[in-house]
C-alpha cells in the first residue's frame, strides 16, 4: 500500500465494513488528539468510545479499573506490517516517520537487502533501536552464528522464531529440542531467544488431543526460551477450540505457560476474524494487559486497514492512550 490514492475514502470503506459511523469515529479521534501525520488521511482511534448505555466497552473507556498506560519505551512495531513499502529510498523515510510517531524500537523481519551494520546506521540516525527480530530455526551452526552476529551489531535484546507448522508430533518435539540448543548458544551472547505463536499451535490435534502448544510448553526450557504471544492468534486459537471466552483463553494461555511471556504482538480482530487496526476491533486488550504485563508491546497488522504508516500511527497512539 502507498500514498497517492483516496486514503480518506479507503478509511470510510474500511470503517463501513466494520459497521463504524465515520463521523462519530473522527469526532472522537480528533477530540483525543490526532497526529499531524494523519491530518490529511482521516481519523486516528487514539481513544475508543463509550459502550452502550454509557457502560465501558473493551478498549479502556472511563469506568475501566486501573489507570496504567503502556510506557512509551515498551512500544514497538513488527516491520512485517510495513513490508509493502520497505524498499529503496523509502526505507529511511519510513523509519523517520516511525520515529516521528513516537516509536523508539522496532522488531525486524529481514534487513531489506542491507547489512546489519548499515541497518544499524540507519536506525541510529533516527533514534530507533532494533530490539528484536524474527528469525527462523537455523539450518546450520554457521547460520545461527551469522544471526547472532547480526543481532549483536543491531543491539538486539530478543531473537524470536516466528513460525513453525506440522501435523507430526515428532516434528514439534524435534523443534523444541533444537530451539533449546540454539537458545543456549544465543543466551551466551546475551540475547533472549523466543517463540511466536499463531493459532494452529492450539487447534492442531497431533493425536489423543495433544497439541503443538502442549509439546512446546512442556518441552521448551523456561530458563532458555521465552514466549512472544500474538494476542490476535491466541484469541483466534480460543475461537478455534470453541472456548466460551476466547480472551480468557488467551489470558490462561499466558498465565499457565511455564515460559516467561516477555513480548506481545498487539493486533486487533474483527468479529469476522479479519485483522484490524488497534482500537477498531473487538479484542479486550485492557483485560489482557491487566492480567499480565510483558516487556514489549509490539504493534502489528498483517493487512493494514488503509496504509501501513497509518496503521503504525494508529497503533502507537492506541497503546499510549489505553488504560488498564
Amino acid at each position: 500500500m502507498c500514498f497517492g490514492f483516496d486514503a480518506t475514502g479507503a478509511l470510510s470503506r474500511s470503517l463501513e465494513k466494520k459497521g463504524v459511523d465515520r463521523r462519530n469515529f473522527i469526532r472522537g479521534a480528533f477530540a483525543a488528539g490526532v497526529g499531524v501525520g494523519l491530518a490529511g488521511l482521516g481519523a486516528v482511534p487514539a481513544v475508543a468510545h463509550p459502550g452502550k448505555n454509557g457502560k465501558p466497552d473493551h478498549h479502556g473507556k472511563p469506568g475501566h479499573k486501573g489507570n496504567r498506560p503502556v510506557p512509551p519505551g515498551q512500544i514497538s512495531i513488527q516491520m512485517y506490517t510495513l513490508r509493502s513499502i520497505m524498499n529503496g529510498a523509502e526505507i529511511d523515510k519510513n523509519f523517520t516517520r516511525l520515529a516521528q510517531y513516537g516509536y523508539n524500537r522496532v522488531e525486524l523481519a529481514g534487513l531489506y537487502g542491507r547489512t546489519a551494520k548499515d541497518m544499524r546506521k540507519t536506525l541510529d540516525r533516527v533514534g530507533i533501536r532494533a530490539s528484536s527480530s524474527h528469525e527462523g530455526i537455523s539450518a546450520t551452526p554457521e547460520a545461527l552464528q551469522a544471526k547472532i552476529s547480526n543481532a549483536l551489531t543491531l543491539g538486539q535484546t530478543y531473537m524470536v522464531v516466528p513460525y513453525l507448522a506440522s501435523t507430526s508430533a515428532d516434528d514439534w518435539y524435534r523443534w523444541a529440542d533444537q530451539m533449546n540448543a540454539e537458545a543456549a548458544v544465543v543466551r551466551r551472547a546475551g540475547i533472549k531467544y523466543g517463540y511466536h505463536n499463531h493459532a494452529h499451535e492450539f487447534t492442531t490435534d497431533l493425536g489423543g488431543g495433544l497439541t503443538p502448544w502442549d509439546i512446546f510448553t512442556s518441552r521448551l526450557d523456561p530458563k532458555l526460551v521465552h514466549l512472544e504471544v500474538d494476542l490476535y492468534w491466541a484469541v483466534t486459537g480460543g475461537v478455534g477450540v470453541g472456548a466460551a471466552d476466547p480472551v480468557q483463553f488467551a489470558i490462561d494461555t499466558i498465565q499457565e505457560a511455564p515460559q516467561e511471556v516477555l513480548q506481545y504482538h498487539v493486533k486487533d480482530r474483527e468479529p469476522s476474524g479479519d485483522f484490524a487496526d488497534l482500537g477498531t476491533g473487538t479484542i479486550d486488550f485492557p483485560r489482557i494487559f491487566r492480567a499480565h504485563q510483558p516487556k514489549e508491546y509490539i504493534v502489528e497488522n498483517d493487512q493494514p486497514d488503509v496504509t501501513p504508516l497509518q496503521t503504525a500511527e494508529v497503533g502507537y497512539r492506541y497503546l499510549r492512550s489505553v488504560r488498564f
